[in-house]
């Protein structure tokens, strides 16, 4: 996917400019770079990955940051393990989460969910309606995010972009706004 395409299908969910994301998943970058234009020079990604040559692209795309962007950060991990992270206004899973087992999805959803501000908001890029396979082994339509959003004691999801996926099936892209957690 081309970085425009990226910023156009997450870009309506991302808010706010000058915020800190973070990108888990983040694979060679291109939602960790859609991120850092949205965001914008006030802005802070963090780019979460477990594989450590996706990590060193990462790392140069924090040196390479151009004017304009948010500052990226590179972090070696996996999201489905407790992060360092904390204060987030926005966690963004790019096709990440459809590699979580089903019955593990909700607990990943509620720690990260713990992770961010109150009216924070957790973004799903994935596929709608897609078999199960090597390259998708636990598909997420946008059906289970909802069931996955009222686990976690929030509406939606809001849908706010889709595209044809060059693997085959419709990719969208949806949030949800993580309400403030009582006690």
């Amino acid at each position: 996917m081309e970085l425009r395409d990226a910023v156009r299908l997450v870009g309506p969910a991302i808010r706010p400019v000058g915020g800190t994301w973070a990108d888990l998943g983040a694979g060679m970058g291109t939602f960790t770079r859609a991120l850092a234009t949205l965001l914008g020079p006030d802005g802070h990604v963090i780019a979460v990955e477990r594989d450590p040559t996706c990590v060193r692209v990462l790392e140069q795309l924090a040196r390479a940051r151009t004017q304009g962007e948010a500052a990226i950060e590179a972090l070696f991990g996996d999201f489905t393990m407790p992060l360092p992270l904390r204060m987030l206004d926005g966690v963004l899973l790019a096709n990440a989460l459809h590699y979580v087992p089903v019955e593990a999805q909700a607990q990943v959803l509620a720690s990260l969910a713990s992770l961010l501000r109150p009216a924070g908001r957790l973004v799903l890029v994935e596929y709608d309606d897609r078999p199960a396979s090597r390259w998708v082994p636990h598909p997420v339509s946008l059906r289970r995010f909802g069931e996955l959003a009222a686990s976690l004691g929030s509406a939606g999801p809001v849908r706010v972009g889709e595209r044809r996926s060059a693997f085959g099936g419709e990719m969208y892209a949806a949030f949800v706004e993580i309400r403030a957690r009582e006690g």
